[in-house]
């Protein structure tokens, strides 16, 4: 009897503990599976807010290249505020890589993307209100080109203008003309006459004016004489002149005049078979004609 009570209360005993080790094992399989979950769901949230914040990171990421690709040409605080924008966008990016990024680590991606945002949003403000300023700006040197256009052209103009007025200023005056047709003798005596058979000698005398503006020096004088026939007489060039374009002279007289001084002049031309009629003799100077005198020789009779 003793012997089969110490058998059962082993027996017992064994069973007790077989209880004991299932329950603990299932309490442990269940412990397990608890922990697996939580960490499974603890994994999801992590990868769940990651995703959400990888997200918000590629939108403003794009919107700062946006930027940055249209203005490639930054300079001064503009260029400082793009670097820091890349600076911003290289950190977040080295956090969001991490396959085990943490909660902490997270949260300061979040932040570098609310900064991010931030920086981005005043960099387009910078960049609109620099383009209107530029804008502006080439408006303004539009109308000081045009302005300035207009100014060149006004000042060339007012500048030919000028060196007009100084070419006109600057040319001689003659007066008192005088034209005689002479018989000039072998030994130099002289007389008037208005026989063609008689007259070998034209002799032109006129006064040069004083001028302010014409410097001291020599000037070239030329006398252009127009016989009866209508024709250039005894021509030996041509000048160009400004208001009878081009014209043949007769003659070039050079005289040295002096500045603000009046000046004789008095010319022969000599040797010369003169015909009938009206002969007009101009002189020019500088182009433009200066004076003029006529004289008239009559046919000779004997």
């Amino acid at each position: 009897m003793s012997n089969e009570s110490t058998s059962m209360g082993s027996k017992i005993t064994i069973g007790v503990l077989i209880l004991i080790i299932v329950g603990s094992w299932i309490y442990f399989n269940s412990s397990k599976v608890d922990i697996i979950t939580t960490y499974d769901n603890k994994i999801a949230v992590i990868d769940s807010a990651k995703a959400k914040i990888q997200a918000e990171f590629i939108e403003v990421s794009a919107k700062a290249d946006s930027l940055t690709n249209q203005n490639t040409s930054l300079q001064g605080d503009l260029l400082d505020k793009s670097n820091q924008i890349q600076q911003l966008k290289s950190n977040i990016s080295t956090i969001l890589r991490k396959q085990n990024a943490t909660n902490t680590e997270l949260a300061e991606a979040k932040a570098l993307i609310a900064d991010l945002n931030g920086k981005v949003t005043n960099l387009f403000a910078d960049l609109t209100k620099a383009q209107a300023e530029n804008k502006d700006l080439t408006a303004k040197n539009e109308v000081l080109t045009t302005t300035n256009t207009t100014l060149n052209s006004n000042l060339t103009a007012t500048q030919k203008e000028k060196e007009r007025l100084q070419d006109i200023g600057s040319t001689l005056h003659a007066s008192t003309f005088s034209i005689q047709a002479l018989k000039v003798k072998e030994d130099g005596t002289e007389k008037k006459t208005s026989n063609t058979r008689r007259a070998n000698t034209i002799r032109l005398s006129f006064q040069i004016d004083k001028n302010k503006i014409t410097p001291t020096g020599t000037q070239d004088l030329f006398v252009c004489i127009t016989g009866p026939d209508g024709n250039a007489f005894n021509p030996s060039g041509k000048i160009n002149t400004r208001e009878d374009g081009d014209k043949a002279y007769s003659n070039k007289v050079t005289v040295k005049y002096e500045q603000n001084k009046e000046l004789p002049v008095s010319y022969d031309i000599k040797n010369i078979k003169f015909t009938e009629g009206e002969y007009l003799v101009e002189i020019y100077h500088n182009g433009f004609k200066i004076g003029e005198g006529k004289t008239k020789l009559k046919k000779s009779l004997f």
